[in-house]
C-alpha cells in the first residue's frame, strides 16, 4: 500500500511539469492563456486510458518490461534535454533559472527514489 502511494506521489507531482510543457509553449504562440491552460489539461485526459490498457498489458509483456521501460525513459530524457531545455532558454532572459529548476526537479525525484523505494 505504501509504495503505490509512493508511486501515486510522483505521477501527481510530474503532471505539474507536464501541463505546463503543453501550456507554455501554447501561450507563447499566442492562444489565450484559458485556450492553453485547456489544451494543457486535455493532454492528460488520454492518461487514465493509457493506465488501463498498460495494466491488462503487462502481464504479456512482463518478460520485456524492463527494456520497454528503459527505452521510455531514454525517450523523455531525450525529449526533456533536446526539446524543452532549449526551447525555455531561447527567451530574451540571460539567466539560467529553467536549467536549475530542471536540474533541481531531476535531483528531487532521485531522492524520492531512493528514500521512497
Amino acid at each position: 500500500r505504501a509504495k503505490a502511494m509512493n508511486l501515486a506521489l510522483g505521477i501527481g507531482l510530474q503532471n505539474f511539469p507536464e501541463g505546463l510543457a503543453v501550456s507554455m509553449p501554447l501561450k507563447r504562440a499566442g492562444l489565450s492563456s484559458y485556450k492553453a491552460f485547456l489544451f494543457g489539461q486535455l493532454s492528460g485526459v488520454v492518461e487514465p486510458v493509457g493506465g488501463i490498457m498498460g495494466a491488462a498489458l503487462v502481464t504479456l509483456v512482463t518478460p520485456i518490461l524492463p527494456y520497454a521501460l528503459a527505452f521510455a525513459a531514454g525517450a523523455m530524457i531525450y525529449v526533456v534535454v533536446d526539446q524543452l531545455i532549449p526551447e525555455s532558454l531561447a527567451g530574451p532572459s540571460q539567466n539560467k533559472q529553467q536549467t536549475l529548476a530542471f536540474m533541481g526537479g531531476f535531483g528531487l525525484m532521485m531522492v524520492m527514489d531512493v528514500a521512497l523505494g
